[in-house]
Formats: structure tokens, sequence, C-alpha cells
């Protein structure tokens, strides 16, 4: 009899064992979950963290690279810009003296305005080799990008909007602007438009007369 009360015994006390045993495998099994989920988030944020530094990076290398080349290519702008006034003087003195009749007579003359011109054509040599170019703009449509409008001129030949007159040259020096043309415009005659109002106004005072109401402002007048 207490044989089998000990086996009985030992029997509850392995199942009360085994009882224990199972709950504790499940919370350390939902532990090593979380921490798992945890890990994952946090190399996740890393990962992202990592991809926005690498982004960043990127983005400064090519924006150094970009003010690097701009630093070769226009960094005489301005100086380029200024330039451009020697320029200007050249070709206002050439033509100054072809304007000047007593320089004309001169023995010198000829000799002298080719000198300016040897000047002008060096001058214009080294701004092409530095990518400084002249704008084209007479015959061409008028474009704010690289044209200043100074003026307007009436011309029935041309298109309105056209430009038919250079004032003075612009340049440009790469892809930039250096200095727009300054320019005279096409217009149409004002005097075709004025003589459609006319004719209008003419139109409109034959209908009003055949209308009543002509006759009783007629009369009216007539009687003030």
């Amino acid at each position: 009899m207490s044989d089998k009360s000990e086996a009985k015994n030992n029997d509850n006390i392995d199942q009360n064992q085994d009882k224990s045993e199972h709950p504790t495998v499940n919370t350390s099994e939902e532990a090593i979950d979380k921490n798992v989920s945890t890990d994952q988030v946090k190399l996740k944020d890393l990962e992202e963290k990592l991809l926005r530094a690498l982004a960043e990076q990127e983005n400064q290398r090519r924006r150094f690279e970009k003010e690097i080349k701009d630093a070769f290519e226009f960094g005489g702008f301005n100086f380029a810009k200024e330039t451009l006034s020697i320029l200007d003087n050249l070709q206002r003195a050439k033509q100054s003296m072809q304007n000047d009749k007593a320089l004309k007579a001169s023995k010198e003359f000829d000799k002298f305005l080719n000198n300016i011109e040897i000047l002008e054509k060096d001058l214009v040599s080294i701004f092409e080799k530095n990518n400084i170019k002249k704008i084209h703009c007479v015959g061409k449509i008028f474009d704010p990008n690289f044209h200043q409008a100074m003026l307007e001129i009436e011309d029935e030949k041309s298109e309105p909007g056209k430009v038919i007159q250079e004032i003075q040259p612009g340049y440009t020096f790469g892809d930039r602007l250096l200095r727009p043309s300054l320019v005279g415009v096409s217009k149409k005659k004002a005097e075709k438009s004025e003589k459609k109002v006319e004719n209008k106004d003419k139109e409109w005072l034959v209908v009003l007369k055949k209308t009543p109401i002509w006759k009783s402002l007629r009369i009216k007048l007539w009687v003030e």
C-alpha cells in the first residue's frame, strides 16, 4: 500500500512540475519575440539614417563639383562684363572717325583706322576664345531673355515685335547673359488703326441717324 501511495505522489509531483515549467517557457519565448522586434525596429532606423546620410553626402559632393565648375567657367564673369566697355569705346571711336570729314581728308586716316580695326578684331577674338560671344539680334523676334527694347519703330515691311535696329550689341558668357542687346523693335503704323476707328465712328453715326432717337435729339438741339 505504501508503495502505491508513493507512486501516486511521484506522479502528482511530475505533473505539477510539468505544469510549472510550461508557463516559464511561454514567457521566455514572448520576451525573445519582443527583443527581436525591437532589434528589427532599431536596425530599420539605422538603415534609414544611413541612407539619409549617404544621400546628403552625395548631394553635397555634387554641389561642390558644380561650384568648382562654375568657378572655373564663370570666375571671370565680372571682369568680362567690365572689359566690354573697352570694345564699346573702340567701336565708338571708329564710328566717330568715319563720320568726321576733316579726319577723312587726312593722309594718315586710313592707317589710323586700320590700326583701330586690328585692335577691335584682336579683342573680339580674345572674347570668343574665352567663350564670350556676341548676340546676333537684328531680324529676329524680340526675346526679353537676351534683348532690351529701347524704342519702337513703325515699319510696314517687318512684322510687329521683330528687332530691326541694334543700338548696343549684347554678349553671352557661356550659357549666361553677360549683357542684353539694346534694340529697336518694329510696330505697325498707327494711322491705319486711327482710320479704322474713324470709319467705325462714321458707321455708327449713319446707323444712329436712321433711328427715332436721333430725330428727337435733333429736335431738342434745334429748340435749344
